[in-house]
């Protein structure tokens, strides 16, 4: 009888660095966060109708009866030799309406799914971890609200292989992940354009997306946050059956 020989899988492990920029240690990631395909489609949808959701829809203009005078006709209809008007707030007169212009009743919102919002997160923190722009922290410790401290630390992180466009790179350079709130480091990164500070708990594809590198400080914890919003229902009673 042929034996069945079960199939190795290679364990997902990223090195932990030290505020420094030192390789201090292992962790071993989820296959469920950090092993999911790459899935355009979905990313793009969930992405659209999470922007929708944000949008205020203040944009508004007025039409030609919205716009305040114009009651009286310019001139007779005919005897004149110019041409025919009705309205001096007709779209085509200065001062006038606007002809098919943004109203501030449309409502942009769409729904999105919570499988999908799941699988999207673990989509982009995959191609993120595929394209090597992640940096895992164990901690991020600092004594004071100092924009010098977290300026010393873009530099150690800089200075990681592959890493040294996190401290040059003008715009959009760095999402840093914290496990729970922490004063001191947000207020240190504050001064800087180009650097996010943001609770695990509200990480989402939209600024996952928009910044090039994800700094995730203290994984063990983060790690665990983000698992439990990634596995879907589905999922979790499937755990729960097998179990």
């Amino acid at each position: 009888m042929e034996k069945k020989l079960k199939k190795s899988v290679a364990k997902l492990e990223a090195n932990v660095y030290s505020q420094e920029g030192k390789s201090v240690s292992q962790i071993t990631l989820s296959e469920t966060v950090f092993g999911a395909q790459w899935n355009a489609d979905l990313v793009h949808e969930v992405v659209v109708s999470m922007q929708g959701n944000a949008r205020s829809g203040s944009a508004h203009t007025k039409g030609r009866g919205d716009v305040r005078g114009g009651g009286k006709k310019p001139w007779q209809q005919k005897g004149t030799g110019r041409a025919r008007h009705g309205s001096s707030r007709s779209p085509i007169w200065a001062g006038g309406g606007v002809s098919h212009g943004p109203q501030n009743e449309k409502d942009y919102s769409r729904k999105i799914n919570k499988n999908a919002r799941a699988k999207a997160l673990a989509s982009v923190l995959s191609q993120k971890l595929a394209h090597e722009e992640i940096i895992f922290v164990d901690a991020l410790n600092f004594a004071a609200p100092k924009t010098a401290d977290a300026r010393k630390f873009l530099t150690a992180m800089a200075s990681i292989e592959g890493k040294k466009d996190i401290g040059v790179k003008v715009a959009n350079a760095a999402l840093v992940i914290l496990s729970d709130r922490d004063e001191h480091a947000e207020l240190s990164f504050r001064n800087f354009g180009n650097v996010r500070v943001m609770n695990v708990k509200d990480v989402n594809p939209v600024e996952l997306l928009t910044y090039k590198y994800v700094v995730v400080a203290k994984p063990e914890e983060s790690l665990k946050t983000l698992e439990t919003r990634v596995v879907t229902k589905t999922a979790r009673k499937a755990m729960t059956v097998n179990k």
